[in-house]
């Protein structure tokens, strides 16, 4: 991974196209262990007896182990280094040990004799998916910091996109599982309250492929050290010194507040997708509510399929993408999430699979720049100093919008007549009116222009 050649001090290197896939593919792994779990969430509580008034508490779960874990991750990353290791891959291992053990365990939840509806395989579920979210999260992280420590401002566009098109390709393997388990005959129902075979395998297979995809990374990434990283970066000894964490946040980008506020609308409603969807699926198509019923647990398939179609999506217009730059990213990022709003819309009012499958493709279209485009924007504000810590940070604006969203959902659900498809509107409301406030932020500090002021 290292390049060798020699460099300008306070300048990246150029990676190949070589270097940067090996950077970026193994996100795939990580991907495939998350959306496996965001894919079948909503139907595995469910299935095991949740009310759909409380399925908003199950929701905090994730978001809130992503705000706590991965600003600390970051700020442990940015004084961690192990020779053989880097400072960001000893994470990325920590987080794969743990997630497997939960992958193992969390479809598992209703065949533990605790009982349909009980307390305690609701609890038992619920701690299992907040270990679950807390090691995804520590895994994803490295991730992310790998590309501002590595990336030059003018291959960041490139770095992410392509990171979040293997991850969505990992998403397609999660989202169709099921799906095609069940044509091979892997039975896709159960007795009521214990999750299907189909759904079970599919968390095996995920476990599987999250260690390999970090066997891939650990093998072929190799970070700058310490001295490496700081020439590249323009950082002398004499702006070594430690910063409490309130002078990180004062000395924060302006771009890292203003996409904060962007963040806040565009995820609010993302989680209602994860935890509405099957529900509203299985009401406007199959005319069912029961979770037991072949009705019900067909739709959690079919909302796997779509979810494939807009990872797909996703990949094809990241092709695109790749190729932004200053001018046209924020153009990019508005009509995007128009198309991502609209496409919730569609869905939530439509009742054939065909308006799903168009309004999902829509959706595609504004997830990659959802998950692509602020990071960009970040990246190129930052010096090379925190981060780690930064990025972590940004993440809170990702995860408490999601937070409120899941306690709002307890007074928001009865307000519109317990709909599932109403929640997928107001998903696509907010998600239209963050694509609007991209026009707030101002990138008009970039990476290199903070080193020529000596920041």
């Amino acid at each position: 991974m290292l390049n060798n050649n020699i460099q300008t001090k306070g300048q990246l290197p150029r990676l190949t196209s070589m270097q940067l896939f090996l950077m970026t593919f193994g996100y795939a792994g990580v991907q495939v262990a998350f959306s496996v779990q965001t894919g079948n969430m909503g139907r595995i509580f469910q299935t095991l007896g949740t009310d759909p008034t409380k399925l908003g508490f199950f929701f905090i779960l994730p978001p809130l182990a992503g705000m706590i874990t991965q600003p600390l991750i970051g700020l442990f990353s940015d004084k961690t280094w192990l020779p053989k290791l880097g400072r960001c891959i000893p994470y990325l291992i920590g987080g794969c040990a743990v997630s497997i053990v939960v992958l193992l365990l969390l479809p598992n939840t209703g065949s533990f004799g605790f009982g349909y509806g009980s307390m305690t395989a609701l609890w038992f579920g619920a701690v299992t998916v907040l270990f679950m979210d807390l090691s995804a999260n520590v895994s994803m992280q490295p991730f992310k910091m790998i590309i501002p420590d590595m990336v030059s401002e003018q291959q960041t566009d490139k770095a992410w996109t392509l990171q979040n098109m293997w991850g969505s390709l990992g998403g397609v393997i999660a989202f169709i599982f099921p799906f095609v388990l069940t044509v091979f005959g892997i039975s896709n129902t159960a007795a009521r309250g214990v999750v299907p075979d189909s759904v079970k395998i599919s968390f095996y297979v995920a476990a599987a492929i999250l260690l390999l995809s970090t066997i891939f990374t650990v093998i072929n990434v190799k970070e700058y050290d310490p001295e490496t990283l700081a020439y590249y970066h323009g950082i002398t000894a004499n702006n070594e010194k430690r910063d409490s964490f309130v002078d990180i946040l004062k000395h924060a980008p302006k771009v890292f507040w203003t996409l904060g506020i962007v963040e806040f609308f565009v995820w609010f409603g993302i989680p209602y997708m994860w935890t509405y969807s099957t529900g509203a699926l299985s009401e406007n198509i199959w005319h069912v509510s029961d979770p037991a019923s072949a009705g019900y647990q067909a739709a959690g398939n079919w909302f796997g399929i779509l979810q494939a179609v807009y990872s797909v999506v996703a990949i094809l217009v990241g092709i695109f993408f790749q190729h932004l730059n200053k001018k046209t990213r924020k153009w990019a990022f508005f009509f995007s999430l128009i198309a991502g709003g609209i496409g919730f819309i569609v869905v939530a009012y439509g009742h054939t699979h065909m308006t799903s499958l168009f309004g999902f493709i829509l959706i595609g279209i504004g997830w990659i720049a959802i998950i692509s485009i602020p990071f960009t924007i970040l990246t190129n504000a930052l010096n090379g100093r925190h981060d780690g810590i930064y990025l972590g940070l940004f993440n809170c604006f990702i995860c408490i919008p999601q937070i409120v969203a899941s306690i709002a959902s307890f007074a928001i659900f009865p307000l519109v007549g317990q709909s599932m498809a109403h929640m997928l509107a107001i998903a696509g409301v907010t998600l239209i009116i963050g694509g609007c406030l991209i026009w707030i932020v101002k990138e008009d500090e970039s990476q290199t222009d903070r080193i020529k002021k000596g920041i």
